[in-house]
């Protein structure tokens, strides 16, 4: 019985081929940046639209988001396309990719749903803005993974990086993120003239530049502070009575990386009390840390070609930080890495990997991903006891996602 499913999904998967191919190419021809994705957003509505399926353009609130929804009743599989891209380099991260594989694993499962007539619901969700825009955060927000017993994804890395006979890795960590902004005043002062009536808060910035270089000999091999001047001063002869930085603060766990940011925030704190500045920081969209739903990763491991698939090696595949880990404290979830054809030098976020994500071969990698993550989507709606297993277990996890661990 199991396999005449796979032989429904697949074979659907391998029939909507041009349309998932036509996806493919649209995304990553026409690069959008975070929330301005409306040719991507309009290439998905049409072609789902002309397949028959039910779709809800700018979806939960977000212009360029959109839901597309088969089945009733039954546990509910969400899919998650990323479309956005890189300014200056394109799709720099492969999001043509995710969202390929994506429409192909929705597809694929509606396809089973159709056949089998049993309850169950499949929803291809548009996610704008993952590069640094935090559309995810929004659509929980809104309510969007809401009922969801798994949301699942999978995406591009560098596959140079990985041993010729392996294709993939399922169990990927990614580390939290939190971020914000810190903003100096000062008092501005002619700095040849009368500097003594000036309040520099370019002082301010350095002063907590260096702390937090300090800082860094205490903190734990897999945390990472990096940060960049927004602002610090115009003209060399004003005292900078304005200026700002953006940091990045990651560590394994959200609850580690906001410690971790305490005690980066004193650093801020004591800039200010030497220079006699004022201070004020801006929360933005920080990131939980990818916590993968084991059960998911080995059922995907199962899922795909044996042996190309690795379980959890090697470990730093992918690493960084994305709105998904915030979608993994949601309900349980996947987010496995495939390697496509990168040449050394050319790991996500460059040229290089641009133009591998472009490739025929980059896209088959991806279409096959589809069709293994929609056989988990698959047993996640029709295994009852996989199901229960699975929510326990994610149960378990985010209660010691609560302890920091």
């Amino acid at each position: 019985m199991a396999q005449r499913w796979t032989s429904v999904i697949e074979n659907e998967i391998q029939a909507r081929n041009a349309e998932i191919s036509s996806i493919n190419h649209q995304i990553h021809s026409n690069p959008e940046l975070a929330y301005e994705e409306f040719k991507a957003h309009e290439a998905f509505v049409t072609i789902l639209t002309s397949l028959g399926f039910k779709v809800t353009p700018h979806a939960f609130g977000l212009e360029t988001s959109f839901s597309a929804e088969f089945g009733s009743g039954g546990r509910l599989v969400i899919f998650n396309a990323e479309y956005d891209a890189l300014p200056g380099i394109g799709h720099a991260c492969g999001h043509n990719l995710i969202a390929s594989a994506s429409f192909a694993s929705f597809l694929g499962v509606a396809a089973a749903l159709k056949a089998s007539g049993l309850p169950g619901r499949v929803r291809l969700l548009g996610t704008p803005a993952e590069e640094g825009g935090g559309g995810k955060l929004k659509l929980i927000a809104a309510g969007a993974y809401k009922g969801a017993s798994a949301a699942l994804m999978v995406h591009p890395g560098p596959g140079h990086n990985l041993p010729s006979h392996i294709r993939g890795v399922s169990f990927v960590r990614m580390l939290a993120n939190v971020k914000f902004r810190v903003h100096f005043t000062g008092k501005e002062s002619h700095a040849a003239i009368a500097p003594w009536d000036g309040v520099n808060a370019l002082d301010a910035v350095c002063l907590s530049y260096n702390a937090i270089s300090m800082l860094r000999q205490q903190i734990r091999p897999y945390d990472r502070i990096h940060g960049i001047f927004k602002s610090a001063g115009d003209r060399p002869n004003v005292t900078p009575g304005n200026c700002c930085v953006e940091y990045y603060i990651r560590s394994q766990t959200r609850a580690q990386a906001e410690a971790l940011w305490q005690r980066v925030l004193k650093c801020f704190e004591g800039a200010a009390l030497a220079t006699g500045c004022q201070m004020h920081t801006e929360p933005l969209n920080s990131y939980a840390d990818v916590r993968p739903s084991a059960s998911l990763c080995k059922a995907y491991v199962e899922a795909m070609p044996e042996g190309t698939v690795s379980y959890d090696e090697p470990k730093d595949i992918l690493a960084g930080s994305t709105d998904m880990g915030d979608v993994c404290y949601e309900c349980p979830g996947f987010h496995g890495v495939f390697g496509i054809g990168t040449e050394e030098g050319s790991p996500n976020h460059t040229k290089g990997f641009t133009r591998a994500a472009a490739t025929e071969d980059a896209f088959a990698r991806a279409v096959e991903c589809g069709k293994g993550m929609a056989l988990v989507g698959w047993r996640v709606l029709s295994d009852d006891v996989f199901a229960d297993e699975m929510q326990k277990e994610w149960e378990a996890d985010m209660k010691l996602a609560a302890q920091g661990k």
